[in-house]
């Protein structure tokens, strides 16, 4: 069975498994669901994640991570372009999520990257998601 948005299935089982303080969060694998948890992973909001063989399709498994007494290390997720209204952003106007506290996970022609590294590197693309 295909999934209309694979990106928003798996910002809601990151944010489920950090809401219920779980280690890990699986997820049905594709290139781009495993170039946004590097991103997550880059940007220290996980600890790691690593892509499981299985039948019929490979499994994406990522790591949560939390501080001290179980503090979440992700606040929010949340899904900029949708299948049905897709975001797009120049490289100048590329947003700044809580004012720099948070990153915007923007899909360009470059490659999965964040916000900031998309405006050094003078491009732009689809703002996929905000992750605070």
């Amino acid at each position: 069975m295909s999934m209309t948005d694979p990106i928003a299935d798996m910002l809601t089982r990151i944010r489920n498994a950090n809401n219920a303080l779980k280690e890990i969060a699986e997820m049905p694998s594709s290139k781009k669901l495993v170039d946004i948890a590097r991103v997550l992973k880059d940007a220290g909001y996980i600890t790691n994640y690593s892509v499981v063989e299985t039948a019929p399709a490979n499994t994406l498994q990522v790591t949560l991570k939390y501080g001290r007494d179980k503090k979440r290390t992700i606040t929010n997720l949340k899904r900029i372009s949708k299948p049905g209204l897709r975001v797009y952003a120049k490289k100048e106007d590329l947003p700044r999520v809580l004012g720099g506290l948070g990153i915007a996970i923007v899909s360009t022609s470059s490659g999965v990257m964040t916000d900031a590294e998309a405006r050094n590197a003078g491009v732009g693309g689809e703002v996929l998601a905000f992750v605070w």
